[in-house]
C-alpha cells in the first residue's frame, strides 16, 4: 500500500504531524512518500493509495499558500480517491479544516479522517494522525 504525505508547515507544528504519519505508516510496512506542497507532483501524489495533505490555518482561517495552489490544482482528480487532512492552529476553532473536509468531499474524495492539533501537536493528536495513516 502506497501512502503520499503532502503537507505545508509555516512553524514546524503540522511537519511534526507529516513526519509522525510517515513513521507510523513506514512501521505499519507501507511504502511512503512525503513531500512539502510546493514540491510535491500531482500524478506521484494520485498514485497513492491512501492521500493525507497537510496545512495550518493561516490569516482568516484558511489554508496555507502553497497548499492552497497545489490543492487548486488537484481537487479536480480526487474523485474516489482515500484522503485524510490534517493541520494546527493557532486561533480559532478549526474552521479552516471543517471547510477543507466539505471542499474535498465535494471533489469527490473519500475523506477517511481529519485530524488538528491547537499549535504543537499533543499525545491525542499524535496518535490521532498515526491512526489515520495506518488506517
Amino acid at each position: 500500500m502506497k501512502v503520499a504525505i503532502v503537507y505545508a508547515s509555516t512553524t514546524g507544528n503540522t511537519e511534526a504531524l507529516a513526519n509522525a504519519a510517515a513513521e507510523a505508516a513506514k512501521n505499519a510496512g507501507r511504502e511512503v512518500t512525503v513531500k512539502t506542497a510546493d514540491q510535491a507532483d500531482i500524478g506521484e501524489t494520485l498514485s497513492a493509495d491512501l492521500i493525507l495533505l497537510g496545512s495550518p490555518a493561516m490569516g482568516d482561517e484558511v489554508l496555507e499558500d502553497s497548499m492552497e495552489e497545489f490543492y487548486t490544482n488537484f481537487k479536480a482528480s480526487l474523485s474516489g480517491k482515500k484522503v485524510g487532512l490534517f493541520g494546527s492552529y493557532d486561533w480559532g476553532d478549526g474552521q479552516w479544516m471543517r471547510g477543507w473536509e466539505e471542499n474535498a468531499k465535494a471533489s469527490g474524495a473519500v475523506v477517511t479522517g481529519t485530524v488538528i492539533a491547537n499549535l504543537a501537536p499533543d499525545a491525542e493528536a499524535l496518535d490521532k494522525i498515526k491512526q489515520l495513516a495506518t488506517a
